[in-house]
């Protein structure tokens, strides 16, 4: 009764996991939308003088340049530039749907809370090493626990008694599935950031055909530079959609991939104290103290 008591407290305590890590994902949003959003929607969305237009597209409208002083450029707004980006927007904005999405999902799955909750792990360890677990109570207690630490605990749980070869191999086979466990939707986030960049190629590619297709279209009297502005503008926003999904995609992916590591590490380091004190070298190593006393009294 007492052993229950005691495991259905460390259950109570793994539960009791502190609040800071919640905090993330609005973290995230919030990064997002001052680094990404902002920008602009500040950079779009803002009148601008016939100089400014100048300076950044090197083309002016007839009427900017027969009214210098008395003409403003109202740009468009950050949906309007987001459709003439052509229809390659519509791929790069799934994309980053589900960059977002994958990401939250990491930030969740991969805190330390979820993947080694340690006053759980601190109990049944010392429990085990005091002798006030056996094998078959240990191995409920795991079970009853679906921590990924406590997954490769219950393996090596199984070889109770066994050498410390059988022990540490099978803690090891259990550490890499659930190694890849870790990383399965990190593929996702790699994946994203490697085709996006690919994305926003192809739509500056293909809007650079259609720039140059307009200009052999161009009637006498037409201007060509405001056809060429156009054209390389709507090109070259595909690029700019494709960066700013790839690099904080990129930047994810490491981090997490570096969080996956760490936790492998400490779960590896976990299983290696559970073969100290479960495997049959370990268990023999107090009744060989004990009869060495003995031969040494006698």
């Amino acid at each position: 009764m007492l052993k229950q008591m005691e495991s259905g407290n460390v259950r109570h305590e793994s539960d009791a996991q502190p609040r800071a890590g919640r905090c993330l994902p609005r973290f995230w949003i919030f990064l997002y939308v001052v680094v990404v959003l902002l920008p602009g929607w500040s950079s779009f969305g803002t009148a601008q003088e016939p100089d400014e237009v100048a300076a950044s597209t090197g083309v002016l409208t007839p009427e900017a340049v027969a009214n210098p002083e008395n003409t403003t450029v109202t740009s468009k707004s950050l949906l309007a530039v987001l459709r003439s980006g052509g229809p390659l927007m519509i791929p790069l904005g799934i994309c980053s749907f589900v960059l977002l999405v994958f990401v939250f999902e990491r930030l969740i799955s991969l805190r330390r809370s979820r993947v080694i909750p340690t006053p759980l792990v601190t109990r049944i360890l010392e429990q085990i090493r005091e002798r006030q677990l056996d094998k078959e109570q240990a191995i409920s207690l795991c079970e009853e626990n679906p921590y990924p630490v406590c997954e490769v605990l219950c393996e090596g749980l199984r070889k109770w008694g066994r050498s410390s070869v059988e022990v540490e191999q099978a803690i090891l086979d259990s550490g890499e599935r659930v190694s890849n466990e870790l990383k399965r939707n990190l593929r996702v986030i790699n994946g994203v950031a490697t085709v996006t960049p690919l994305l926003g190629l192809l739509g500056t590619v293909l809007g650079m055909i259609q720039a140059f297709d307009a200009i052999s279209l161009i009637t006498p009297d037409g201007d060509p530079k405001i056809l060429i502005a156009a054209g390389i503008s709507e090109a070259l926003l595909t690029t700019a959609a494709g960066l700013c999904i790839a690099i904080p995609a990129l930047i994810a992916h490491l981090h997490f991939s570096s969080c996956v590591d760490r936790r492998v590490v400490e779960i590896d380091a976990l299983g290696l104290q559970l073969v100290r004190m479960i495997s049959a070298e370990a268990l023999s190593e107090p009744q060989n103290k004990t009869n060495k006393k003995v031969k040494k009294a006698a």
